[in-house]
C-alpha cells in the first residue's frame, strides 16, 4: 500500500528489459516518492524482477497479474489497486514482428495491434475516467522512433506504432483540460534479450512463399546494416528508464520524447521534404547503394560513442 505522499506508479509488461528497469528505477528512487505496481502476463516469471528490486520488493514495489490484451485482466487488474487510484500509467507491453510482409499471416498481424495498440487503449480507457475525477494525472507510453519514421521490413510493429502515435497525439487535447499529462516514449534501438533472441530467430527462418530476392535483401542485407545500427547506437534498459523518471519528475513534462539524440537527424528527414521523397530515397540509397559505406560510418561511430557519451544522449536534457 502508498505511504502517504508516494504518488502510485502502475507499470505493464515488467517481466523484463525494460519495463524491468523502469519498474526498479523507481522502486529504488532514493526519496521513496513511488509506490510501484509492476505488472506482467505470467507471475511465473517473474523471479528476474524480484532480484532486480532486491529488499523495496514488498515495500515500494508490489506486483499484479495483468494481461494488457485481456478486457476481463485490465479491469481485474485496476480494481485490485486501493481505491482504483492510479498517479502515473506507465503502457510498455509490446511485441515485435520482423521480416518480409509476404511471410506474416494476418493473424500474426493482429496479434502485434492488440498488444502495441489495442493493449494501450484498454489501459487508458480503464484509467482515464477516475483520473479525470481527481483532474490529476500523467500517462507514459512507450512507443519508438518507427512511430515516427518508417523502417524496412519492420512495416507491421511500425503500423502499430503509428497508430498508436496518432491515437495519443489526439488524446493529449482532451486530456490537457482534466490536468491529465500524456507523455510519448520515442527510443532508437535498445539492446535487451527480447531484441537479440528475435534477431537470432528471423535469421534461421526460410520464409517460405517470398521470392529469393526479398530474402536475400533481409537477410544478408537489412539484418547485417540493423545489426551495425545497434551495436554503434544502440542504448541500454536502463537508459530509458532514467529519461522515463526524467519525464514524470518534470514540472512541464514534454509529449514527444525521443530518447537518443544520435537519431534526431535520421527522424528529421522526414520533415525536412513534404513530399516524402526525400527520406524514402535516403534510406534506399543507404541500404542497397551505399551499404559498405553505412558499415564503416557505423563502426566509426561505434568507436566514438562511448557509454560516457551515449549517457549524454539521455532526453529530455
Amino acid at each position: 500500500m502508498a505511504s502517504s505522499g508516494q504518488k502510485v506508479v502502475l507499470i505493464t509488461g515488467c517481466s523484463s528489459g525494460i519495463g524491468l528497469r523502469i519498474a526498479v528505477t523507481l522502486a529504488k528512487d532514493e526519496k521513496k516518492r513511488y509506490h510501484v505496481i509492476a505488472t506482467m502476463r505470467d507471475l511465473k516469471k517473474k523471479d528476474k524482477l524480484i532480484e532486480a528490486a532486491g529488499d523495496t520488493y514488498g515495500k515500494t514495489l508490489m506486483l499484479l497479474p495483468l494481461d494488457v490484451c485481456s478486457d476481463e485482466s485490465v479491469k481485474q487488474c485496476i480494481n485490485n489497486v486501493k481505491d482504483r487510484h492510479i498517479d502515473i500509467l506507465i503502457n510498455n507491453a509490446g511485441v515485435g514482428l520482423l521480416g518480409p510482409v509476404e511471410s506474416i499471416s494476418i493473424e500474426e498481424m493482429k496479434k502485434v495491434f492488440e498488444t502495441n495498440f489495442f493493449g494501450v487503449v484498454r489501459m487508458i480507457k480503464e484509467v482515464m475516467p477516475d483520473m479525470k475525477k481527481r483532474r490529476s494525472g500523467h500517462i507514459v507510453v512507450m512507443s519508438s522512433v518507427m512511430g515516427l519514421q518508417g523502417v524496412v521490413f519492420n512495416d507491421v510493429y511500425t503500423a502499430s506504432k503509428f497508430a498508436m502515435e496518432g491515437f495519443c497525439e489526439s488524446m493529449a487535447v482532451q486530456l490537457m483540460k482534466f490536468n491529465i499529462r500524456l507523455s510519448m516514449i520515442e527510443p532508437g534501438p535498445v539492446h535487451t534479450e527480447f531484441e537479440t533472441k528475435m534477431m537470432e530467430d528471423v535469421a534461421k527462418m526460410e520464409y517460405p512463399g517470398v521470392d529469393a530476392d526479398t530474402v536475400r535483401y533481409f537477410k544478408d542485407v537489412y539484418l547485417p546494416s540493423s545489426i551495425d545500427i545497434f551495436d554503434a547506437m544502440g542504448q541500454m534498459p536502463d537508459d530509458i528508464a532514467k529519461c522515463i523518471k526524467k519525464v514524470i519528475e518534470s514540472s512541464s513534462p514534454r509529449f514527444r520524447n525521443l530518447t537518443n539524440n544520435l537519431y534526431t537527424p535520421i527522424v528529421a528527414l522526414k520533415y525536412a521534404d513534404e513530399t516524402g521523397g526525400l527520406s524514402v530515397n535516403t534510406f534506399y540509397n543507404l541500404l542497397f547503394n551505399f551499404g559498405p559505406l553505412m558499415h564503416i560510418t557505423m563502426s566509426i561511430l561505434k568507436c566514438l560513442t562511448c557509454s560516457c557519451l551515449r549517457r549524454r544522449t539521455i532526453s529530455p536534457n
